[in-house]
């Protein structure tokens, strides 16, 4: 078992000339991670999110580790027409979008027998139907085109069961079926959308919501005996939104050292 976190791997050229546009990049965890290691492999990237303070200073920390500060857009999920807006200034800004990271979702902890319809609703309507409605538009706008690549976070909890998370392994599994089902069709239009499944990746905002006792719970059953790092999840991104997964459309890779 190595608890021992690898070196921080450098970026070598993987998207350089791909566009990328990244959902709930602000903060900490993997949409932050997923966006920096784009920009570390070459890509022009434009940072979403609906906190604009923290999107702000997302672009300011990204500036200040790659020398570019990424051009910002404020987008609520759960509203079609702010998806459309930040899809029509993702494309003014850029020329044309080649790749989307789907990394909005929404947790939260509740037995099901204690869950109110209004919990259920808004975890489905962040973490499942905010990745349809961002994937239909980029589908709108990629097909056309017809080129692109779609990444969407799903997490294990979509295979695996766990207390409290029934609302969210249900959107999560929603997740999964949604990029089999949309990577079928959008096969014939030369765009391949695929999905990460991570176990368990370690950022503050985890450590805020979640108790100790769970968290060394769930470390426990990893195989590495540690927590995965946001950019060891947005390293399996990138290979997903590259050239070099050319061949896979509708794949779910876990992200995971949890015990078989």
């Amino acid at each position: 078992m190595s608890k021992t976190l690898p070196a921080y791997p450098e970026g070598h050229n993987l998207l350089a000339g791909k566009n990328v546009l990244v959902t709930a990049a602000a903060g900490t965890g993997i949409g932050f991670a997923t966006a920096r290691r784009c920009a570390e492999e070459g890509a022009t990237v434009i940072l979403s999110d609906r906190h604009a303070r923290r999107v702000g200073e997302s672009a300011d920390r990204l500036a200040e580790i790659t020398g570019t500060r990424p051009q910002t857009c404020i987008c609520d999920v759960t509203v079609q027409g702010q998806v459309d807006a930040m899809f029509a200034f993702a494309a003014a800004q850029t020329g044309g979008i080649d790749v989307l990271i789907n990394n909005a979702g929404l947790g939260g902890t509740a037995n099901l027998a204690d869950m109110s319809d209004a919990q259920w609703n808004h975890v489905l309507d962040v973490t499942l139907t905010g990745t349809m409605r961002c994937m239909r538009a980029a589908l709108q706008h990629m097909t056309p085109r017809g080129k692109g690549a779609i990444v969407n976070n799903a997490s294990v909890l979509g295979w695996r069961a766990q207390k409290g998370q029934s609302h969210y392994a249900a959107a999560k599994a929603g997740v999964m079926a949604l990029t089999r089902c949309a990577a079928v069709e959008a096969a014939d239009h030369g765009i391949r959308i695929n999905a990460v499944a991570p176990s368990l990746a370690m950022h503050p905002f985890l450590a805020k919501v979640t108790t100790e006792e769970l968290l060394n719970e769930l470390t426990s059953r990893e195989a590495f005996g540690r927590a995965a790092a946001p950019w060891e999840v947005a390293n399996v991104i990138v290979f997903l939104a590259s050239d070099y997964a050319s061949y896979m459309t509708g794949e779910i890779l876990a992200v995971s050292s949890q015990r078989a």
